[in-house]
């Protein structure tokens, strides 16, 4: 079995920073794509960055592009999202997935296992 916990979320203002981990917990963390999705309230999932086997590479979606970033340590099968800027329409439920497959230009990461999400809400 594999699982996956998020933790960090939290309220924060405006223009503020917020600092999302996820712990991966079962085999072969480096064989997964590491991906951030969220789910604001009334509105459908959508994904928000994910990460290559190795943390070499990274993809963001543009609604974050410059403001989100992800990262992985592989030693401790942890992977993080550094949220900067926040704004209001940031406020969601991040979830934290995992993929089987490699990082690929084109394809949006699948949450082959998903995490619990951990909630970030960016007052005005």
């Amino acid at each position: 079995q594999l699982q996956l916990v998020e933790s960090g979320g939290g309220l924060v203002q405006a223009g503020g920073s917020l600092r999302l981990s996820c712990a991966f917990s079962g085999r072969l963390f480096g064989s997964y794509t590491m991906s951030w999705f969220r789910q604001g309230a009334g509105k459908e999932r959508e994904f928000v960055s994910g990460i290559s086997w190795t943390g070499s590479d990274a993809v963001y979606a543009d609604s974050v592009k410059g403001r989100f970033t992800i990262s992985r340590d592989n030693a401790k099968n942890m992977v993080y999202l550094e949220m900067n800027g926040l704004k209001p329409e940031d406020s969601a439920v991040y979830y934290c997935a995992a993929d089987g497959r490699e990082l690929r230009s084109g394809r949006i990461p699948r949450g082959d296992y998903w995490g619990q999400g951990t909630q970030v809400t960016v007052s005005s």
